[in-house]
């Protein structure tokens, strides 16, 4: 794999993660409610899920795709009723009082927020389908684990720290002030963008 093909899967994958999407959602509200912090570990997860569907798409997922349609259809109708399943605990609580955030005692643990940031990304199959696309283009068979290894990493690295900026961007005093004041009306209209998003991966 030369070094031209390497930064091009990169670029790409990144170009992909920077498009809004249901991680953008939720990272944008949970920055503005739950702070930097929590937003952080989120990121992570979102970069471990990124990880995760790369390997899958390394291991020949998105061929079987291909092969068994019904298995990303079953994917897809998962996936997409998850999101949605988010997207109805946002409007339920839309209306609640927003917790105030100490410095050491987030509202939602390291562990959780990564753990949400993981299952937000794995309900969208698409990942695996966009990976099988792009490494069937521009990686070579027989490609040396080192390099293939390297290339996950960096696909990590890509997702987390985009949505790190993401966090540091909402995390801010006066968007964090902006979404107390205007918190139900953002949280509906985020819990809709969430759902619309559940229901285009499920029925397409």
């Amino acid at each position: 794999m030369t070094l031209a093909a390497f930064l091009s899967v990169l670029l790409i994958h990144l170009a992909a993660a920077m498009s809004p999407g249901p991680s953008f959602v939720v990272s944008v509200r949970t920055a503005a409610s739950e702070g930097f912090k929590v937003a952080s570990a989120l990121a992570v997860g979102f970069g471990l899920g990124a990880a995760l569907w790369a390997v899958a798409a390394l291991a020949g997922l998105a061929l079987l795709f291909e092969v068994a349609p019904v298995l990303l259809t079953v994917l897809k109708v998962g996936g997409g009723l998850f999101l949605c399943f988010i997207a109805l605990m946002m409007w339920r609580h839309a209306a609640e009082p927003l917790a105030e955030v100490e410095a050491n005692a987030p509202p939602r643990s390291i562990a959780s927020a990564i753990r949400l940031g993981l299952m937000t990304q794995l309900a969208n199959p698409k990942p695996a389908v966009f990976f099988g696309a792009v490494f069937i283009g521009l990686v070579p068979a027989g490609t040396p684990l080192p390099t293939l290894i390297a290339l996950l990493a960096f696909i990590f690295i890509n997702e987390t720290l985009w949505y790190v900026f993401v966090a540091r961007a909402f995390s801010i005093a006066q968007a964090r002030t902006a979404y107390m004041r205007l918190k139900a009306m953002i949280d509906r209209l985020f819990g809709g963008l969430i759902a619309l998003f559940g229901l285009k991966i499920a029925l397409t």
